[in-house]
């Protein structure tokens, strides 16, 4: 690490009253002689609906170059990007382009549907991908593509064993989402957590799957759902469409509480509902309350959140969210894995290597890698409240752990 870096460094540390030298630094000598340049290719979308996710995972890893001077396990580091799109066509074209760059390995991938298209491509290089968010249930039997951000079942999974436990069993649960795989893994977990002891929850309802939603597009669903009298609504939507969904919601009349993947509200999403101290949407949101499940939020209380958390609102004067945390992730656990393998890495090497490298100190919590090469961690619950004067995630409990 240079004099000036480690001095800033220093002087955030210093500022945030820790000491010592913590997880988002990760150089382990300043006389260590860098070894030779490497490339990494990030693989994200520059337009389109996932374009917020997209720069959020190029935030995430390039915060943890700019604390690390640069580098990945000793080696000064170049960051190739390349367009991810919306198909396995364009992701393809993306693979291809990186590899003649010559990268050492692949991240970020935002889409699912891109994920399936680039599999047999990144396994028939025998090049680690580091996936940052894209995590269907199916992705399976796979050697080189590693994921540090969840399967997609999982945040249903831990919001369906909580209501288990904290609501009646009478309790009627109305479930909507959008009509994609993605979502079909997030009910399917939501319907394993909770339908045990005789519970069930109620037929799904599926809505087109609309990036920009108008304002009546969710309304008969609603009408029709609603007229059953629910008790909660459980409901995976994500952006755009989260923000129409929820007031979309309130309008239709309902009056209970929001239970979800924390993807409804992650981003910018609270900044869009959030009408100010005395607002109509506000005070609907603090009075019925809600409440998802997810694996960071940015109050999260450990040194390692403490040093990404505010050195990625010192950089980009936003609150970080999961995806670039993933990310940031993914940069730490390939520095680790590049570090194992020394000079002169191979994509083959760090692949190997990534299977070795034990506990990462991350800003989620400790979590580790388990044999199907997601993560194994813990699942927080989070509830929408006033952080000051601005509504925000705020951790409640831990939900689980798992993976």
């Amino acid at each position: 690490m240079s004099q000036m870096n480690r001095r800033r460094a220093l002087q955030l540390l210093a500022a945030l009253g820790t000491t010592g030298l913590v997880a988002g630094c990760g150089s382990d000598s300043e006389n260590t002689r860098p070894g030779s340049p490497i490339k990494i290719g990030l693989i994200v979308p520059g337009s389109g609906p996932n374009k917020a996710i997209g720069d959020e995972i190029a935030n995430g890893f390039q915060l943890f170059l700019n604390l690390n001077d640069q580098q990945l396990g000793g080696h000064p580091a170049t960051l190739v990007t390349a367009e991810e799109g919306e198909t396995a066509k364009s992701g393809q074209a993306a693979v291809d382009k990186l590899l003649k760059e010559g990268v050492l390995a692949l991240t970020g991938v935002v889409s699912s549907t891109v994920m399936f298209g680039i599999r047999d491509a990144v396994e028939q290089a025998r090049v680690p991908l580091i996936g940052s968010n894209a995590s269907p249930v199916s992705l399976q039997s796979v050697v080189y593509i590693w994921r540090t951000s969840y399967v997609l079942s999982e945040p249903g999974e831990a919001l369906g064993n909580y209501l288990r436990q904290t609501l009646d069993a009478s309790s009627r649960i109305a479930v909507f989402a959008p009509q994609t795989t993605n979502s079909r893994d997030v009910i399917e977990g939501f319907r394993r957590g909770y339908e045990q002891g005789g519970r069930r929850i109620s037929t799904p309802v599926y809505t087109a799957d609309l990036p920009n939603p108008s304002k009546r597009a969710y309304s008969a669903a609603l009408r029709n759902a609603l007229a059953r009298k629910p008790d909660a609504v459980f409901c995976h939507f994500t952006g755009a469409a989260a923000v129409s969904f929820i007031k979309q919601l309130y309008d239709e009349g309902y009056e209970g509480p929001i239970y979800a993947p924390g993807f409804l509200t992650e981003g910018s999403v609270l900044d869009q509902l959030d009408d100010g101290e005395g607002g109509a949407l506000r005070k609907q949101i603090e009075r019925y309350g809600i409440e998802t499940s997810l694996n960071y939020s940015a109050d999260l209380n450990n040194s390692a959140n403490r040093v990404f958390a505010s050195a990625y609102r010192k950089t980009h004067n936003a609150t970080p969210t999961t995806y670039a945390m993933a990310s940031y992730d993914a940069a730490q656990v390939l520095d680790k894995a590049i570090r194992l393998v020394g000079a002169d890495p191979t994509p083959q090497q760090v692949n190997l290597a990534l299977g070795k490298i034990g506990q990462i100190d991350s800003p989620r919590g400790a979590w580790q890698f388990n044999q199907p090469r997601t993560p194994q961690q813990k699942w927080y619950l989070r509830r929408v409240q006033l952080d000051g004067r601005l509504l925000a995630n705020v951790v409640v409990t831990e939900l689980a752990t798992l993976g």
